[in-house]
C-alpha cells in the first residue's frame, strides 16, 4: 500500500469517521424534540439545551469544573515551567529521575490513583475539600505542560539569549525579554491542554469530589446512572463545543502537529 495511494486515503477516511461517529451522533440527539434517545428525529429543537437552565445541578457543576480547570491548570505551569528550564537546559544529578517522577502519572490508571488520594485524603482529613481537589488534579495534568514547556525549550535558539548577555543584560532580564516570549507558545499549549485535561477528567474524580465539589464530567456520569433523556445529549454536545473551540485555540497558538510531537 503507498503511502498516499488511493487505499491508504480510504483506510484513513474509514479510521476518522468510525472515530467521530459516536459524536455527530450525540449532537444529533441533543438536537431532538423527542422524549428519548432516537434516531432519526422529528425535527431539530432546542428543547433540551434550555432544560439544562432548569437543572441547577448541571450549572453548578459546570462552574466546579472551570474553576478547578483554570486553577489546577495555573498550579501545574508554574511547577512545570522551572522543572521543564531546568531538565532542558541543565545537567544535574537526578536530571532523568526528576523528569520521571513529573511524567509519571502518565503511567498510573486514573482509577489506582483515585483509589490512593480517596485513603490519602481520608488519612489526612481533607476529603471534599476543593483546595485538596486541585493538587489531585494538578497531579494528573502536570505531564502535559511539562512535555510542551521541554519541547519548547528543546528548540528555543540560544544565541539571542547569548547577545543579551553579551550587553550586559543579567540573568532576569535575559529570560524576561528574551527566552519568555520565545517559550510562550508552548506555556500557552501546555496550559490549555491541562485545562481541557483537568475539565475533561472523570475516573479519578468520582472517587475524591463531594456534593460541594462536583464536577461536570461526574455530574454526567451520575445522571446518566437515573435518566436516559436527550439532556446528556445536549450536555454532551456543551463539552465537545468547549473542547473543540480549546483545541482550537491550542492550534491557532502554538500548531497540534507540534503539541503531538511535543507528547511523544
Amino acid at each position: 500500500m503507498r503511502k498516499n495511494g488511493p487505499l491508504a486515503l480510504a483506510f484513513h477516511t474509514l479510521v476518522i469517521l468510525f472515530m467521530l461517529a459516536p459524536l455527530v451522533i450525540v449532537i444529533l440527539v441533543a438536537f431532538t424534540p423527542d422524549e428519548t434517545l432516537t434516531l432519526p428525529t422529528r425535527g431539530l429543537s432546542l428543547r433540551w439545551f434550555r432544560a439544562i437552565l432548569d437543572y441547577p445541578d448541571f450549572i453548578g457543576a459546570f462552574g466546579n469544573s472551570v474553576r478547578l480547570a483554570f486553577a489546577s491548570a495555573t498550579l501545574s505551569l508554574a511547577l512545570a515551567l522551572p522543572a521543564g528550564l531546568a531538565i532542558g537546559r541543565a545537567r544535574f544529578p537526578g536530571r532523568a529521575f526528576l523528569n520521571a517522577l513529573l511524567l509519571s502519572p502518565l503511567v498510573v490508571p486514573g482509577l489506582v490513583l483515585g483509589i490512593a488520594l480517596l485513603r490519602l485524603f481520608a488519612l489526612i482529613g481533607v476529603t471534599g475539600s476543593f483546595g485538596w481537589l486541585v493538587l489531585a488534579h494538578t497531579i494528573i495534568v502536570t505531564p502535559f505542560v511539562i512535555r510542551l514547556v521541554l519541547a519548547a525549550v528543546a528548540g528555543l535558539d540560544r544565541s539571542a539569549e547569548h547577545a543579551a548577555a553579551s550587553l550586559g543584560a543579567n540573568a532576569w532580564t535575559t529570560f524576561r525579554r528574551i527566552t519568555l516570549p520565545m517559550i510562550v507558545p508552548g506555556i500557552t499549549g501546555g496550559w490549555l491542554l491541562a485545562f481541557i485535561n483537568s475539565f475533561d477528567e472523570l475516573t479519578m474524580s468520582i472517587f475524591i469530589t463531594s456534593p460541594q465539589t462536583v464536577t461536570l464530567p461526574v455530574r454526567m456520569y451520575m445522571y446518566a446512572t437515573e435518566s436516559i433523556d436527550p439532556m446528556m445529549a445536549s450536555v454532551s454536545t456543551l463539552v465537545i463545543a468547549i473542547t473543540a473551540a480549546a483545541m482550537l485555540i491550542l492550534d491557532r497558538v502554538y500548531g497540534l502537529n507540534r503539541v503531538l510531537i511535543g507528547q511523544h
